[in-house]
């Protein structure tokens, strides 16, 4: 793929994002509404389209090494942001919320379709282990423990339960544990039809929550978060394929999957401990419009 039709394809997909900021400014929606439709897409949507891609997936390397290289990466991303961090002397709750923003990816929620745009099932399937087994696992274990580190919390998190109660790592569960039980067509079809629904719900759900605010007093800050997360991890990502994967699809996966914008889960974690929660929704617009072109250049290198 060339580098105009890989940003078509990123445009195409982030064309819903523009559909749900106009549906806010207009009016007709609001910012609020963006929960009722997650809450949809976390225990409808994304479980049938992870069950229904994953069951009649062959198993192979690529797959089973896809989490660990994940696991590489986030850990490499939050060692470089915590330094980072030193280097401009942030304070605890900004500190907290700039290791999150550069270290996790919204691996899921735009990893998902462009993957998907880009390869097919067999690109989605591998983004999904990178994203469940590893990113989801990291942000719910290692990303809770840095959010309670830097910020303030009343209740105790349980990171184990957190992640084994979380739908779609339940309907992966659920995949696995079926991948030799021939299912019902009609019964496919139906989750299918459900499992379309995931990509313009998850980018209208973005384009509902983004807000460009106090970007102008973080822009020295955003500037390293977009170096790392864009730029620095895909690069870490490509030389970990060449070394440990045997096929160009997930290698290719790998770096899209690394170099991700910040993940929208990153604000909930910011909201709930408070951290800098302006920085944390800077940081997810800024590297959704980078994105746009930090993606099809990085995929280029594969």
């Amino acid at each position: 793929m060339s580098v105009a039709e890989l940003a078509r394809v990123i445009l195409g997909v982030l064309g819903y994002v523009g559909l749900g900021v106009v549906l806010r400014v207009s009016g007709l929606l609001r910012a609020e509404d963006s929960k009722p439709l997650n809450t949809l897409l976390i225990y409808v949507a994304l479980p049938a389209l992870v069950f229904t891609t994953v069951q009649p997936a062959r198993a192979e390397w690529g797959l089973v090494i896809m989490p660990l290289l994940a696991w590489a990466i986030v850990i490499a991303a939050v060692a470089l942001a915590w330094l980072f961090s030193r280097l401009l002397r942030l304070e605890g709750p900004t500190a907290g919320a700039f290791i999150l923003v550069a270290a996790f990816g919204n691996t899921g929620y735009i990893g998902y379709p462009v993957a998907s745009a880009l390869l097919g099932d067999p690109g989605l399937v591998r983004a999904i282990f990178y994203d469940i087994f590893g990113n989801t696992a990291a942000i719910i274990t290692l990303g809770a423990l840095i959010a309670s580190h830097y910020g303030e919390h009343d209740v105790k998190v349980n990171p184990l339960r957190e992640l084994v109660t979380f739908p779609p790592f339940i309907a992966l569960a659920f995949a696995l544990a079926l991948r030799s039980v021939p299912i019902p067509e009609a019964v496919g079809s139906w989750l299918g039809a459900l499992g379309k629904l995931v990509v313009p719900m998850i980018m209208i759900s973005v384009g509902l929550s983004l807000k460009p605010r106090a970007v102008r007093a973080h822009l020295g800050k955003l500037g390293v978060i977009v170096g790392v997360k864009l730029v620095a991890m895909p690069l870490l990502a490509l030389g970990l394929g060449a070394l440990f994967l045997h096929d160009a699809a997930s290698v290719r996966i790998l770096v899209l999957e690394a170099g991700v914008p910040s993940m929208m889960l990153t604000l909930v974690f910011g909201m709930k401990y408070r951290l800098d929660v302006d920085l944390i929704a800077s940081a997810i617009l800024v590297t959704v419009i980078g994105a746009v072109l930090a993606i099809p250049l990085m995929q280029m290198l594969v």
